[in-house]
């Protein structure tokens, strides 16, 4: 992975430097390598490979599959080194020091409990285990003279039937740490409702969601999530482009009409946690092209969707916010006032009070209007 302050915008704009809000970023998804070979080693775990840059070079290699399925695959391997309360404290406050490095100033970090408690731990525990690491990193970062919020995103897995007691644990933690409720996993064929317990649970408690759609299925599974889950955001929802028609262009624009499911996630300012390193793996742009050019992000963005960026999986995809922020200006030729945008699309999204989300977006402005001088 590059380092982060070799991205640079024209006129020498560090875009490390810059503010950055990261919703959609999961822990299982961002360890460090060479924390999976330390930690494996402690449990006997075997590893495919013993250094860590050719760790990080397999991982980028397995996930480059083309479809979801393989991909999540490769989370096998750090979910194994994160079954401990030891374990999944370091790996929460190296999480948050990586968010940090990146200019991140709020981020909720997605996991899921119910898929680390093979070495004994409770539900409660991992939870306590994880916000420990949270917390220490950001007393560190204070330290150090820079400030970060950081909130949990309690997922849990859509294959499984565990909804409903997720959603009560999240619930639990709310005023601990844990900001939202997401459902994440192999996505076709396991819609939204099949967790409409959970969902109405959640609703009931005013407890905020997002749900992972529209990356490895299409509009039935965005329609699930925002009628079952009532979600405000779409984790991903790339494929909402497929209820967008062009009906011509010429050298004035282009020319749409929006479906309902696009018309309503537009009219409601949903915000779409798009991950573009990510979807060029899974496959989930492959009707429109294979290069990141082709990414309807773009478009979602001309039409005035709540475009967001994401990483998804930091070390699945080796690469950070910083890094994600670079590939799309260069494939879009955005500059400083789009960059703001989005972060300021991800910050009025935020699982936050409006106070809070009102002052984030402050620090963003702030922070933009520094880097232009």
């Amino acid at each position: 992975m590059n380092s982060a302050n070799e991205y640079q915008l024209p006129h020498g704009v560090d875009i490390a430097s810059l503010p950055k809000v990261s919703l959609h970023d999961h822990l299982d998804g961002g360890v460090r390598p060479q924390t999976i070979i330390e930690l494996a080693d402690a449990i006997g775990y075997d590893v495919p490979e013993s250094n860590a840059d050719r760790l990080a070079e397999w991982f980028l290699t397995q996930c480059d599959a083309g479809n979801l399925v393989d991909y999540l695959k490769t989370f096998d391997l750090s979910t194994a080194v994160m079954q401990t309360t030891e374990g999944l404290t370091r790996i929460a406050r190296e999480f948050v020091e990586d968010l940090v490095a990146d200019g991140v100033v709020y981020g909720e970090i997605r996991w899921a409990p119910e898929q680390h408690l093979t070495r004994g731990l409770s539900l409660d525990q991992t939870v306590e285990a994880v916000q420990d690491g949270i917390d220490q990193a950001i007393d560190d970062a204070e330290r150090a003279g820079t400030s970060i919020q950081v909130g949990q995103l309690i997922t849990a897995m859509r294959h499984a039937d565990r909804g409903l007691e997720i959603a009560e644990l999240a619930v639990r933690h709310r005023d601990r740490g844990v900001v939202g409720f997401d459902i994440a996993g192999a996505e076709a064929g396991f819609p939204a409702s099949r967790h409409r317990l959970a969902f109405d649970f959640l609703a009931k408690e005013h407890f905020p969601v997002t749900v992972h759609a529209g990356e490895a299925d299409g509009l039935d599974s965005i329609d699930s999530a925002l009628f079952d889950g009532r979600a405000l955001r779409l984790g991903h929802g790339v494929r909402l482009a497929e209820d967008i028609t062009i009906e011509r262009s010429d050298d004035e624009g282009i020319y749409v009409s929006l479906g309902p499911i696009a018309q309503w996630v537009k009219d409601r300012e949903i915000a779409l946690e798009l991950s573009p390193s990510s979807n060029l793996q899974t496959g989930a742009i492959a009707q429109w092209g294979t290069g990141l050019v082709d990414h309807p992000f773009d478009l979602l963005y001309q039409l005035g969707f709540r475009n967001t960026i994401n990483v998804d999986n930091r070390t699945m995809s080796g690469t950070s916010l910083t890094r994600e922020i670079s590939l799309l200006t260069d494939a879009f030729a955005y500059d400083l006032d789009d960059l703001e945008v989005f972060q300021q699309n991800a910050a009025a999204a935020a699982f936050l009070p409006l106070e809070d989300r009102e002052e984030l977006a402050e620090i963003i402005s702030a922070g933009f209007e520094s880097a232009r001088g």
